[in-house]
């Protein structure tokens, strides 16, 4: 029996490397489907890896190439001659489902040997081994598992399609996912592919404010963004996202004082985002454990979802009792579940209060909580300052020593003052570029729109005297991020 399933694994890959030889053209549509490890038999694995090769380097897939690139040890010129007496099929896709299917199969038989090899282990834990599993069942469901060294010729040939692929798109400044503020993606080609993005800054200066307005401008480039809520429930995070998209008022929202125009608006805009690919786990505990285990599956049902949002890292929990040895987990976890899902993360976190001690407030390197481990993994740190928030809290401390001293006059100016600055719509910000591994680093100047709770770039032809206007068409590129750059 064993026989008869060796010889019908033989002839099925056989059929499809000789439909490949006998009509070089189907090769594109095959290669999306089928991995040189979905061969079981070496000779036929080498075969496919060849054609992968010419076909990379635009040779032909013929025979006479074929043999030049054969290596003898493993396949003879008899076996050679097999594959090409195999009779072409014209529709080779139920070859394919069986050659899937019996690779699939081996894959799993393999992760049940590990699985009991790994149970039997007494230096892992069970959640570790748990992890190990998952992962592998991971890459099996993706299909992009890489066990194995990867030589030159193979990181060359992939190098050179990326190149390719970035002139056909005409030598754009961004490569990965825009956050939608102008010169931030300038400077850093955008959140690629892989990367792990640290955005630092002290409470109230609106991390996640700038977190959802960047997630807006992906939703708007049709990328699925996955946020892990710590703090704030899902429901608040969409009150906030749909107040900078309608252009209106965060606190009418929140009381529901709308009038038809508003509510016509807000519907509209309700709709646009259930349409989009945005999802937010808003569990308030999470390990990276469970991260990990949660956005596997999200990417495995959702392949569209191309950027990971937490809020934020010093709320996650680690394996260890020691925090500086629990965050270094966090974040090396982090930039390792980067690289896997080949998507960019994002985590949000707190900054040392020690700067408040300091005349010049700006966050840099040392003030991140934890730093080291952080610092190290992370491929780009942007910090988010706005000198408003520290010149409003000096007012009110001001107020409340001229109260307490009885100089009414004076406390009584400075009243006015404040008054006048909580009435301002438009605050000057910064995003600081601290750490970029691949570019410049600078700060970039952007704008906070209060009473739309958004971040906005600067517009370009009157900075000091910017007034925001309703979305459309002509004013989006200027005005929102998130919005539709």
């Amino acid at each position: 029996m064993a026989e008869l399933s060796n010889s019908f694994q033989a002839n099925i890959e056989r059929t499809i490397l000789g439909a490949i030889l006998f009509d070089p053209n189907i090769f594109d549509e095959i290669r999306e489907e089928v991995e040189g490890e979905d061969f079981f038999y070496p000779a036929h694995r080498h075969i496919y890896e060849i054609c992968t090769h010419l076909h990379a380097q635009n040779n032909p897939l013929d025979i006479e190439f074929i043999k030049n690139k054969v290596d003898s040890k493993i396949i003879s010129d008899e076996e050679l001659l097999n594959i090409l007496a195999a009779n072409p099929i014209a529709n080779i896709e139920s070859y394919i489902i069986s050659l899937k299917e019996n690779s699939l199969k081996r894959k799993l038989h393999n992760l049940a040997m590990l699985l009991r090899e790994q149970s039997q282990n007494d230096d892992l834990k069970s959640q570790e081994i748990l992890d190990i599993i998952e992962k592998k069942i991971y890459l099996i469901s993706t299909q992009s598992a890489q066990s194995e060294f990867r030589n030159a010729q193979e990181i060359i040939d992939s190098t050179m399609e990326k190149i390719k692929d970035l002139k056909a798109r005409g030598n754009q400044l961004v490569t990965g996912i825009a956050s939608g503020f102008l010169e931030l993606d300038k400077a850093t080609t955008g959140f690629n592919k892989g990367d792990l993005i640290i955005i630092g800054a002290r409470p109230s200066m609106g991390k996640t404010t700038l977190f959802l307005n960047m997630a807006q401008h992906m939703l708007k480039s049709q990328s699925g963004v996955a946020v892990f809520s710590l703090e704030m429930p899902a429901e608040q995070l969409m009150l906030r996202m749909l107040s900078a998209l309608s252009n209106i008022p965060l606190q009418k929202l929140k009381v529901g004082d709308l009038n038809d125009e508003e509510m016509i608006e807000l519907s509209k805009q309700a709709e646009f985002m259930a349409q989009k690919e945005f999802f937010v786990d808003d569990g308030g505990s999470l390990t990276i454990s469970a991260l990990r285990s949660k956005l596997r599956k999200l990417k495995a049902k959702n392949p569209n979802i191309q950027v990971a949002i937490i809020d934020y890292l010093q709320l996650m929990h680690g394996s260890s009792k020691e925090r500086h040895i629990e965050v270094s987990e966090i974040s090396r976890g982090l930039k390792i579940l980067a690289r896997e899902l080949q998507i960019p993360i994002i985590a949000l976190s707190q900054l040392n209060r020690s700067l408040e001690s300091r005349d010049d407030k700006k966050p840099i390197l040392s003030d991140l909580r934890e730093s080291g481990s952080i610092e190290q993994d992370a491929d780009i740190i942007l910090f988010l300052y706005r000198d408003d928030v520290y010149h409003m809290r000096e007012m009110t401390s001001k107020l409340a020593r001229l109260e307490k001293e009885g100089k009414d006059s004076e406390a009584k100016k400075q009243r006015e003052e404040i008054m006048k600055a909580r009435q301002k719509d438009i605050e000057s910000a910064e995003i600081i570029i601290a750490k970029n591994r691949n570019g410049e680093t600078r700060d970039i100047s952007i704008q906070f729109n209060k009473r739309y709770t958004r971040f906005e770039n600067i517009s370009m032809e009157k900075e000091t005297s910017y007034t925001p206007t309703k979305m459309n068409d002509a004013s989006i590129e200027v005005s929102m991020p998130g919005i539709g750059i």
